[in-house]
């Protein structure tokens, strides 16, 4: 079986070189990336069985509908969008299953990416129409991720107060307690801590 990654930043790096150490047959298309079985021909994936595309949030649509071009009625597609109402408000010409690997880091890019990130992590799939096929079951279990099934409006209301809220206020600390010489002087690991998910890419 051949899977595809659109996108090699930190999610779909981390696929990409999850896949590769199992073994699978695994094709990356990246406009910025070099390397062994990555291309930006995105021709390359008209043979894959399963896409898994990694856009930025603001280019996914597009990059969606791009897909269609390449890929068969039975191509398996999924994003990794944390927000999936706005993705499946679209139709889509193949088998688009949405999800969302509760896995990251506050770091981003390919550089950052690794085999393993989503070993014990929770990987949420929306499917549209209650189907998951079984395909994109194995591999995501295979990378050592932990299926749940969920609707894309109780999706996004939960990662709302458990992913992005606490950016925000990580971001709203930092933010806050930067002006303050002395603040900056005296944190100890509980500020650390909430101050980490500030570096990420808001």
């Amino acid at each position: 079986m051949k899977i595809g990654v659109v996108g090699l930043g930190l999610i779909g790096g981390s696929i990409f070189k999850s896949l590769k150490a199992l073994s699978y047959d695994v094709i990356g298309v990246s406009n910025s990336q070099t390397g062994e079985n990555i291309s930006s021909d995105w021709s390359m994936l008209s043979d894959c069985s399963i896409v898994f595309v990694c856009s930025p949030m603001n280019k996914i649509i597009s990059d969606l509908k791009i897909l269609e071009q390449y890929v068969s009625e039975d191509t398996i597609v999924s994003d990794v969008a944390s927000l999936k109402e706005f993705v499946v408000k679209e139709k889509y010409n193949y088998n688009f299953v949405p999800s969302h690997p509760m896995a990251g880091t506050e770091f981003s890019g390919f550089e950052n990416s690794f085999e393993g990130l989503f070993k014990g992590a929770k990987w949420v799939l929306t499917p549209l129409n209650n189907i998951v096929p079984d395909e994109l079951k194995q591999v995501i279990v295979d990378m050592g991720a932990k299926i749940v099934v969920t609707t894309p409006v109780e999706h996004d209301e939960a990662v709302a107060l458990i992913s992005h809220m606490p950016l925000v206020l990580s971001q709203a600390l930092f933010l806050t307690s930067d002006d303050n010489e002395i603040a900056k002087r005296l944190p100890s690991s509980g500020f650390r801590d909430m101050k980490r998910l500030a570096l990420s890419s808001e």
